[in-house]
Order: structure tokens, then sequence, then C-alpha cells
């Protein structure tokens, strides 16, 4: 049984139109800078295995794997079909909206790594989407979530909207901990050191900060 985490307002979004109105226009750019994509791509090398089953989920038109790295296969899950069909590293794909169609048409113990890349925040029902990410892992698989400080600002949910980037670590690390069977989650946080004393003062400027939060399913 998933443990609920969040409450009816914190799922929340100023924007509660269907989203595929608001995914129905390709958007064929990256959401991070280059930083924080070079450090994605470092962890996906260091982290997932030649060979293995991938499933992107909440992907776009690039997947920021590793481009010497093989694999047998990459499902990708998106919102936008000419997005999806743009990126070169997906098998095949298939698009679904989350937020009302809460089970993945895939089958269980599909995948040795489930990724997440900067669209956690969107999630209006995490718990269930984290517990068929576990469904879908094989024993071992691990789960990799990243994200930044940004976000489409109407589309996240309050949980997120209102929180510190490290309220926003431990939440995802709720999710993980909401679903019986990943074990011990592990946390990367690194933020940029800004050159300009005013900005840092602030907490703006030196890039975007890189944070991600992976666990594996054991059994």
């Amino acid at each position: 049984m998933t443990a609920p985490v969040l409450t009816p307002d914190q799922r929340r979004k100023l924007d509660e139109r269907d989203d595929a109105l608001f995914y129905q226009m390709p958007r064929l750019v990256t959401h991070v800078d280059d930083g924080f994509i070079q450090q994605l791509t470092q962890l996906y090398r260091e982290r997932l295995t030649p060979g293995g089953c991938l499933l992107d989920l909440m992907s776009s038109w690039v997947s920021h794997l590793p481009p010497e790295m093989d694999f047998a296969e990459v499902v990708g899950h998106g919102m936008n079909a000419e997005e999806l069909a743009r990126n070169p590293r997906l098998t095949r794909y298939f698009v679904q909206n989350l937020n009302r169609d809460l089970r993945l048409p895939l089958a269980d113990h599909s995948f040795d790594a489930v990724l997440n890349a900067v669209s956690v925040q969107y999630l209006q029902y995490p718990e269930a989407i984290f517990a068929e990410i576990h469904r879908v892992l094989k024993p071992g698989g691990i789960a990799i979530v990243s994200f930044s400080n940004r976000m489409f600002y109407q589309k996240a949910i309050q949980a997120w909207r209102d929180a510190t980037d490290e309220l926003r670590i431990e939440l995802v690390k709720r999710y993980f901990q909401a679903v019986p069977g990943f074990g011990e989650i592990e946390v990367i946080a690194r933020r940029p050191v800004s050159v300009n004393l005013a900005l840092a003062w602030l907490g703006l400027g030196g890039g975007d900060p890189f944070y991600a939060v992976l666990a594996r399913k054991v059994g």
C-alpha cells in the first residue's frame, strides 16, 4: 500500500486546464543549462549499464544519455508526440497524461533503470507514479530523478512551488519512501558557486543547481 505524501491542496496547480493543451505545441529547447546537462549525462554514465533496458519517463526530444553508451531498449514517455519522435535515443515511445492515467502500459519487471529529468514537479499523484516506477523496474534496477530550480510555474504542484530546494529534495525522498520496496535513497546536491558576491547573497548566479535522488528496487 502506497502511503499518501501530499494533501489535496498540495497537489493543485495554478493552471488547472487540461495538461494536453499546455503541451500540444512542441518545445524543442532544453530547460536547464549546459552545466546541469553535463552533470546529468555523467551521472547516467556512472550509474547505467550498457545493454540495459531504460524507461525515460516524462521525456522530450532529448534524453541526455551518454553518446558512447548503447542500450537494448530506451522507451520514452511524454506529453508531446512530436518531441518524442525527434528523440534519436528512443526505441519506442508513448504519450500519456500521468495526472489522469496513473497506470503505465508496461509490463512488470521490464526495465533496468527508470529516468525522470526535470519533470517530477508536475506530478499531482507522485505516490502512484513512484509505485508504478517500482513495479516496472527489475529487481536491483535503479530510479534516477533529477531536477533543478526551474519549472513551468503554472504547471508545478503547490507543494513544489512553495518549497525551497532543500525541501524539494526531501519531497522526492518521501515519494520514494512512500513505496515499499525501494532501498537506501541517495541524494546528490551540487550548487554552483557564484563569482558575483551580490548575486550569491541573493541566491542567484553561477548556473543551475543540480539535484538528483536515486534509489534501487530491492528484492
